[in-house]
C-alpha cells in the first residue's frame, strides 16, 4: 500500500513512523520533516504538509495518509478540509480501529506528542486491521457527511 506521510518536525512518535510503515511493507510518499529534500523555510509548517499527503489520496497517488503534528489537531483539520478526505486524530487502538470501521476514515492523524512507540504499533496495527464497515447504517452516514457543506 502507498502511504502518504507528512509531519513540520520529526519528535516523538514520527521517529519511528516511516520506518515501522516501511517494515510492514508499505510503500511512503515522504512530505514536509519526512521528505529528506525539504525545505524548513518553506514547507515545514503543520497545515501546507497535512494538506499535501492528504491531497495524494484524492488524487489516487497514495492509498491512505498519515499526517502528524504536535497535538495532531491542526493536521487533522488541514487535511479535512481536502474534499473526499475523513481524517480521523486517533490517539489509541480502539479509536483508529471505529475511525476506519464506522467512518471509512482514509487519513490518520497522529500528535507527536501523546504517540508513544509502543502506542503507535497498537494503533497502526488497528487501522490497517480494520476495514470499512458494509453495513448500510454506517455507509448511509459516510455518504451523509460527504453531503455536509458550510
Amino acid at each position: 500500500m502507498r502511504i502518504a506521510i507528512s509531519a513540520d518536525q520529526i519528535k516523538g512518535c514520527g521517529v519511528y513512523l516511516a520506518d515501522e510503515l516501511r517494515k510492514r511493507g508499505h510503500e511512503v510518499l515522504p512530505f514536509g520533516a519526512f521528505d529528506p529534500a525539504h525545505e524548513p523555510e518553506f514547507d515545514d509548517d503543520w497545515a501546507p504538509v497535512s494538506e499535501a499527503a492528504a491531497r495524494e489520496v484524492t488524487l489516487g497517488r497514495a492509498d491512505q495518509a498519515i499526517v502528524c503534528c504536535w497535538t495532531g489537531t491542526g493536521a487533522s483539520i488541514a487535511a479535512n478540509k481536502v474534499d473526499g478526505v475523513r481524517a480521523a486524530l486517533c490517539t489509541d487502538a480502539a479509536t483508529a480501529a471505529g475511525a476506519r470501521r464506522w467512518n471509512h476514515a482514509n487519513v490518520l492523524a497522529l500528535s507527536l506528542r501523546l504517540t508513544s512507540g509502543p502506542v503507535l504499533i497498537e494503533i497502526l496495527d488497528a487501522w490497517f486491521d480494520t476495514a470499512p464497515s458494509q453495513e448500510i447504517a454506517d455507509v448511509l452516514n459516510v455518504e451523509r457527511v460527504a453531503e455536509i457543506r458550510g
